[in-house]
């Protein structure tokens, strides 16, 4: 009766620490607008999630008309995303984009990465776990 009172009290610590781990904090942000207001929206969402989950994981994925966010000389939040680009959190704009655009490279702003399929990005983050949120005011 010892044992079985003592297995019983391992197992329920054991339990109780598995559920009071917070799930991990993964999100990735859809942005397809050249709206400089959503531009504004997704930096600033991006520093209250590190402010409050510093160990959050963070993708910006851009395409469509989104690309001017992460362009040098037409981003209104270039400065913000050369801080981001190293806290968790990443900035990939679709090649496919790009080449519809006429954007090469060396016109991306320091710290942002492409991606082959902007869709393709979001779908592969979903299935490492990732929360989808679509960019939008």
């Amino acid at each position: 009766m010892k044992h079985i009172l003592i297995l019983s009290a391992i197992l329920f610590l054991q339990t109780s620490e598995v559920f009071s781990q917070a799930p991990p904090y993964h999100v990735v942000f859809d942005v397809t607008t050249k709206d400089t207001n959503t531009h504004k929206a997704v930096i600033r969402w991006c520093n209250e999630i590190l402010s409050t989950n510093p160990n959050a994981k963070i993708e910006v994925v851009y395409y469509a008309q989104s690309l001017e966010m992460i362009t040098k000389g037409k981003s209104v939040v270039s400065a913000d995303v050369s801080k981001l680009a190293g806290k968790n959190v990443t900035f990939g704009v679709c090649e496919v984009a790009m080449k519809k655009w006429n954007i090469d490279k060396s016109q991306l702003l320091p710290g942002v990465v492409t991606v082959p399929d902007g869709i393709y990005e979001i779908l592969l983050k979903q299935k490492e776990g990732y929360a989808y949120i679509k960019a939008s005011l």
